[in-house]
């Protein structure tokens, strides 16, 4: 037996893995932008300011940013948006305000060096030297990956689980992430993607939904999405959540919002908060769970407006803020990346840590991808540190297959990067399938996180796709991989 005290050293002093320190959540300085010198905190805190400063061009980004930048960030930015970005660009003011918060103005070329490692702009605003140039996608990689839009029961609704629905009311989103799964569909057309587009009128969508669901009595969870909620007139959102509200075998409502974090101002107006008081109020007297989901990938967005915004969405009677962020190299892929971000939601921003899916395999997105093996070693890593309701699980999303703890798998080719997977119920599309409920499903690690041997095979199998040949691109990768080579070296 040993010697030494009972509780003569408390866990939370041993050296650990990942040491939490308590941090204060802190607005990043917008007038350190030479366009945004003058924007007073008034203008700041209002959704109408931020919506109408949207950075949607490179001109627009020159005029916020001034000389911070580079010219060969431009025309790295400019490359990847003439051959390969899935999503146009736009940043609320916001959003961009939490990129390359520390950088110094001061030092040459500091700017410009943040403004490439920093994680928010890696997926907020990629340009070419970011993607990789063996494998900028997976052989198998598809515009909708998840085929939600072959899963339609009516136009915008997607039936993929048994009893749970999700209604795309609209194609638009206050801002655009580069990895976003509904590429297909959501945003503007760029160079790479024809977008697909909502025929229907929305109040016609809107009551072809509704009839779908008065008519399903198994449904009792509704995902109301888009796009992002955010961008739906609230009187349009209010008239379709009451009209859920009406019919009983709802039971679980769910808002998906970024615009939570990306433009927190939209949620802290007046007609928001009444209205969520509203529409709470009567969800809670019929016992129905209303919750709303929102995105949030690194600590770096976690601020003091996106608290501001959850709380009063809490205090207006939302059952729940929860997280679903998006699992992605250079951005989160570490236990401490993760660990901070839990932290500052669950701690200090009342937003719960909910789910972390795998990026999905849409075109042009092996760089930010993860193997399935990285996702579990991120999911071992990370437990015992969070309260046990606020550990968020990592998903992946098996295509035909659905949401899967990246522990579910029953098998998995690491040589080859392939996990095989099985579920336990058939979507709207295998009503005639036999072996759907008995069948593998193959879901694909990211080539370039293979052994050797399995880069071989693939490369064998499916030469790579060679998506950026333009020269300007490849002048831009080869110098910038240069520039890091040399850092590196220092």
């Amino acid at each position: 037996m040993s010697d030494r005290p009972i509780g003569d050293q408390p866990t939370s002093l041993i050296e650990q893995p990942y040491q939490y320190q308590r941090r204060t959540l802190v607005e990043p300085d917008w007038t350190r932008f030479p366009g945004w010198r003058d924007a007073t905190a008034e203008e700041w805190a209002t959704a109408q300011w931020q919506r109408a400063h949207c950075v949607k061009s490179i001109g627009q980004l020159r005029a916020v940013m001034g000389d911070r930048l580079h010219e060969d960030f431009y025309d790295d930015l400019e490359a990847d948006m003439s051959t390969s970005a899935t999503m146009s660009m736009l940043l609320p003011p916001q959003m961009l305000n939490t990129m390359a918060p520390d950088a110094d103005e001061t030092a040459p070329g500091s700017w410009t060096d943040a403004f490439y490692a920093d994680p928010v702009r890696r997926y907020m605003l990629p340009v070419a030297s970011d993607r990789r140039d063996d494998w900028p996608s997976h052989p198998f990689a598809t515009r909708d990956s998840l085929h939600e839009h072959d899963m339609w029961a009516v136009e915008g609704l997607t039936h993929r689980y048994p009893t749970k629905v999700l209604a795309e009311l609209l194609s638009t989103c206050p801002q655009y992430c580069g990895h976003c799964t509904r590429m297909d569909l959501v945003g503007k057309s760029t160079p790479a993607v024809d977008k697909r587009r909502l025929a229907l009128k929305p109040v016609d969508r809107q009551t072809a939904i509704l009839d779908y669901l008065r008519a399903h009595e198994g449904v009792r969870d509704v995902v109301v999405s888009g796009g992002d909620v955010a961008n739906l007139p609230w009187h349009q959102l209010e008239r379709f959540l009451d009209a859920l509200l009406e019919i009983e075998t709802i039971r679980d409502i769910r808002l998906a919002t970024k615009a939570l974090m990306g433009l927190p101002q939209h949620w802290l107006q007046d007609e928001i908060v009444d209205g969520m008081g509203r529409v709470a109020k009567r969800a809670a007297e019929q016992g129905v769970n209303l919750a709303i989901h929102t995105h949030i990938n690194h600590v770096n967005s976690v601020t003091p407006a996106v608290a501001a915004a959850a709380a009063a969405m809490l205090d207006a009677g939302v059952r729940d803020v929860r997280n679903q962020g998006v699992l992605m190299r250079g951005v989160n892929d570490s236990p401490e990346a993760l660990l901070d971000l839990c932290f500052a939601m669950q701690g200090e921003a009342g937003i719960l840590p909910y789910y972390f899916y795998m990026c999905d395999m849409i075109p042009n997105s092996e760089h930010w991808r993860t193997s399935v093996a990285a996702a579990q070693d991120l999911q071992h890593a990370i437990m015992g540190y969070l309260p046990g309701y606020a550990t968020p699980r990592i998903i992946c999303d098996v295509p035909m297959v659905g949401k899967r703890w990246v522990h579910q798998l029953s098998e998995y080719d690491r040589e080859l990067g392939i996990s095989y997977w099985t579920k336990n119920y058939r979507t709207s599309i295998e009503a005639d399938e036999p072996d759907a409920l008995t069948r593998r499903y193959p879901f694909y690690d990211p080539i370039d996180s293979l052994p050797k041997a399995g880069q071989e095979w693939w490369r064998n199998m499916h030469p790579p796709e060679r998506t950026r040949e333009a020269g300007d691109a490849a002048a831009v990768r080869s110098r910038r991989a240069s520039e890091r080579e040399q850092h590196s070296e220092v």
